[in-house]
């Protein structure tokens, strides 16, 4: 995954993220309702909804609101009632692609994921199908002209699994999900502040695609991007 476009990557995917702000704070709304239901609003006894809201905090999302959508949670609102599905499929070139959505219709959103793999030229495939070529992990990245020593010696004090430099420079530390919040206030204390930070399902392995090949993979994360129940789309195509 060190390769040599990933700080492009990130830039692009920030650009599109700020494209769809409105998009975006839908989606953590979401993620924040089915944290604070399930695991209630103390910050500091619910992990998933401590990332939650910082995830809101990266978006711009205003503090009351965010206070508004817990206490809503919480506090037995009438409201939608969302289940987390994963979806699993194939792009071009044989890519492995992971779509996790939430949705109060799963009918529809399977129908809508299925139709954006088949017309964008992808395949959906079963549970299981490409899950096992990635890992769950927390994933910080800085930017190109971080003090590499520095960084690796005070990641791997705070707990970090792996640090890699790509070949643009980037530095991207990896955690084991346990550990994220631990290594990035560590990181944060220590003066380093990453340019992405989050847990993903990072790809063990990565497929090159080029050209229109690349064209194609791009048009095909968009249009799963763009749908309403989509959450995240993880890939293993380095474009």
């Amino acid at each position: 995954m060190a390769g040599h476009s990933k700080w492009a990557n990130i830039q692009h995917r920030k650009g599109r993220q700020d494209e769809k702000r409105g998009k975006i704070w839908t989606r953590i709304i979401r993620e924040i309702t089915v944290a604070a239901r399930a695991g209630g609003g103390d910050l500091s006894a619910n992990p998933r909804l401590r990332l939650a809201v910082d995830k809101a905090k990266a978006a711009n999302m205003p503090a009351d609101r965010v206070k508004y959508n817990i206490d809503k949670a919480t506090g037995n609102a009438e409201g939608m009632s969302y289940e987390e599905i994963r979806y699993e499929g194939y792009g071009i070139g044989g890519a492995a692609i992971i779509v996790d959505t939430m949705t109060d219709n799963r009918v529809r959103t399977v129908a809508e994921v299925r139709h954006a793999f088949s017309k964008q030229g992808g395949n959906m495939g079963t549970e299981g199908s490409v899950a096992f070529q990635f890992k769950h992990c927390g994933q910080l990245i800085f930017a190109p002209g971080t003090n590499e020593d520095t960084l690796m010696e005070a990641a791997l004090e705070a707990g970090a699994e792996d640090v890699i430099t790509g070949d643009d420079g980037a530095i991207e530390v990896l955690t084991s999900f346990a550990d994220y919040e631990a290594v990035k206030d560590a990181l944060e204390a220590a003066g380093f502040k990453p340019e992405l930070a989050e847990v993903t399902m990072r790809p063990e392995n990565t497929i090159e695609l080029s050209g229109d090949d690349a064209a194609k993979m791009q048009k095909l994360l968009d249009v799963l991007e763009d749908l309403d129940d989509v959450q995240a789309v993880f890939h293993n195509a380095n474009l």
